[in-house]
């Protein structure tokens, strides 16, 4: 009986163990393909992330893409001989039960050359703590995927030089920080896959917000929805268990705080778009400036279509300069956008009304100091800050489906501070990093009282811009 039994169980260790030389072939192979995942693979940027719920998939794209690159078999990146690479994961532990377990589901055994162990018997690697796995590469040659934990502390991760690192969740910014220094002289990689349950930490600024404008960040955000491989059933009993606030991260990997974002109503996937050239002229609105000298200045050209959408198309953001220096800026942006001008020769844009005050430095206001410069500046402008939130929430509100305000991605500080702008206490928005936001509310603000007043579109000038915005907006979905 007993030897029956131990033939079953070699049988079924077996089929599993042929069934694995499969799993990498099989990834999103077939009719269930999960589009997030293959938009995470085919991405070029060099510091990726997935902010994923639990179970969305989030944690398959990492390990898929370190067994990719160790074998020299990546379907949509540039292979390279003999990588070598780090896992990091929060804990050895965590190691064991998430992310060496789902690269061991994906390595084919066949090449595997050897297996290093800091605990366990390499026999069974899935039962112990892997150090290093040797991997035999399409090139002849044979990559290291090395194991990391961030309980090791700063030190271990010193020293040496790296094709790749992959956070499995977030590691704290000293670790993080360090890893960015590993793949420095080879040109590497990071890539994350994480859940945000630790609030706004220094991903979100890195990351999320992007403060520094890196070409070479890249994230998605990944849900249960996304993954094909979770029934709607199963889906409504996980909601169920969850409470609000825990579905925001545990579903939809979401960054939150205690309290919560002014425009949750802004989905990047839905009000940034692509930027195209062919502008219509009759489309240009005007301006509108928010001063600074010391803070920021910044200063964004309106549009709006034939069907009342604002089109945000042009930024112009910067601190510590004079007005001389912003009007010239401005001028260069309009005229390479054909911007219009008045009879006199002028810009026409609207300002902040503290710009009319003059300063004991200057015997002029911003606002004369803008007109002498080319600039004529509008101070006639609402300021009321709640009415005005709820003017811009108007407008980023999806009524059939569809927004009425479409912001161009080289907006890059708009679009930050639309993700960042959080309210504080006493019912107020935290007064911080909102500049290019004040002068969103003054244009969004000034137009319902006709003083941005279009020219009437007959219906077939109407039609036909809808169809181009509708083949743009294919084109970036696409």
């Amino acid at each position: 009986m007993n030897d029956l039994i131990y033939k079953i169980l070699e049988i079924e260790a077996e089929q599993k163990r042929r069934k694995s030389f499969r799993n990498l072939e099989n990834y999103n192979s077939g009719d269930k393909v999960h589009l997030k995942q293959v938009a995470f693979h085919k991405c070029p940027k060099k510091n990726r992330w997935v902010f994923g719920g639990n179970r969305s998939g989030k944690t398959e794209c990492g390990a898929v893409e370190t067994v990719y690159t160790a074998l020299g078999v990546h379907p949509y990146r540039k292979n390279r001989k003999d990588t070598f690479g780090w896992v990091v994961s929060l804990s050895q532990q965590v190691q064991r039960d998430v992310a060496q377990k789902k690269i061991l589901h994906y390595l084919n055994p066949s090449k595997i050359e050897g297996i290093t162990m800091l605990s366990g018997k390499k026999e069974s690697p899935e039962y112990g703590v892997i150090d290093q796995i040797r991997v035999k590469n399409v090139f002849g040659g044979v990559s290291v995927i090395g194991f990391k934990s961030c309980d090791q502390g700063r030190e271990k991760f010193q020293g040496s030089s790296l094709d790749y690192v992959w956070f499995d969740e977030e590691p704290p910014k000293d670790i993080y920080d360090e890893c960015k220094m590993r793949v420095l002289d080879k040109k590497g990689d990071i890539f994350g896959t994480m859940t945000p349950l630790k609030g706004l930490t220094f991903i979100y600024d890195e990351i999320f917000l992007n403060s520094g404008n890196s070409a070479e960040v890249w994230y998605e955000f990944m849900e249960w929805a996304d993954n094909p491989y979770l029934d709607e059933e199963e889906i409504k009993n996980l909601t169920a268990s969850l409470s609000p606030d825990q579905l925001e991260s545990r579903r939809y990997g979401r960054f939150r705080e205690s309290v919560g974002l002014v425009y949750p109503e802004f989905d990047e996937n839905f009000h940034v778009i692509e930027p195209f050239s062919d502008i219509p002229d009759e489309w240009q609105d005007v301006i509108s400036i928010d001063p600074g000298l010391n803070n920021p200045l910044s200063a964004h050209w309106y549009c709006v279509d034939g069907d009342d959408n604002v089109y945000v198309v042009a930024e112009h953001f910067e601190a510590g300069k004079d007005v001389i220096y912003h009007s010239e800026k401005i001028k260069e942006i309009s005229d390479r956008l054909g911007w219009k001008k008045d009879g006199s020769g002028r810009i026409r844009a609207l300002i902040d009304s503290a710009a009319n005050q003059k300063t004991l430095a200057s015997e002029k206001s911003v606002t004369e100091l803008f007109y002498d410069n080319g600039i004529l500046a509008d101070p006639r402008v609402n300021k009321d800050l709640f009415s005005g939130i709820q003017t811009v929430k108007g407008y980023l509100g999806k009524n059939n489906g569809k927004p009425d305000i479409y912001i161009f991605k080289t907006c890059v500080n708009l679009i930050r501070e639309l993700k960042s702008y959080w309210w504080g206490e006493g019912e107020r928005p935290k007064k911080y990093d909102d500049h290019a936001l004040d002068e969103l509310r003054y244009y969004l603000m000034t137009r319902p009282k006709g003083v941005t007043e279009k020219p009437q579109k007959s219906f077939i000038q109407k039609h036909k811009e809808r169809l181009c915005r509708q083949i743009r907006n294919e084109k970036r979905h696409y």
